[in-house]
C-alpha cells in the first residue's frame, strides 16, 4: 500500500516553529485522510491533525488549535505541520498515518523527533 516518511523535526526553543513534512509513496494511493499524531515518553499516543487528501476539510486537536496548521502539496504527495509558538509540552514523536477507514489509522511512517527546550 502506501508508505509514509516523515521528516522536518529538531531541537527548537520554546516559541520557535518547526515544519514537518510526511511524504508519501506506493503503487497504490487512495486514501481520502491523512494525519499526524504524537507520542511522548509515557503518554498515549495522541491525534493532532488531520486533512483530506482533496478539499479544504482540517481538522485540530484543541491543544494545538491556532498554533499548528495542517496543508497539503498533492502533486509533491506530501503533508505538512507548520506548528509555531512551540511549547516544551509539545515535545515528541510525531508520525503520520492513513485513516483506513471512518476510524482506523494505518501505514504509519517511523515518526520524526519534536524538542522544544525552556
Amino acid at each position: 500500500q502506501v508508505q509514509l516518511v516523515e521528516s522536518g523535526g529538531g531541537l527548537v526553543q520554546a516559541g520557535g516553529s518547526l515544519r514537518l513534512s510526511c511524504a508519501a509513496s506506493g503503487r497504490t494511493f487512495s486514501s481520502y485522510v491523512m494525519g499526524w499524531f504524537r507520542q511522548a515518553p509515557g503518554k498515549e499516543r495522541e491525534f493532532v491533525a488531520a486533512i483530506r487528501w482533496s478539499g479544504s476539510n482540517r481538522y485540530y486537536a484543541d491543544s494545538v488549535k491556532g498554533r499548528f496548521t495542517i496543508s497539503r502539496d498533492n502533486a509533491k504527495n506530501t503533508v505538512y505541520l507548520q506548528m509555531n509558538s512551540l511549547k516544551p509540552e509539545d515535545t515528541a514523536l510525531y508520525a503520520c498515518a492513513v485513516m483506513l477507514d471512518g476510524t482506523n489509522w494505518g501505514s504509519w511512517g517511523q515518526g520524526t523527533q519534536v524538542t522544544v527546550s525552556s
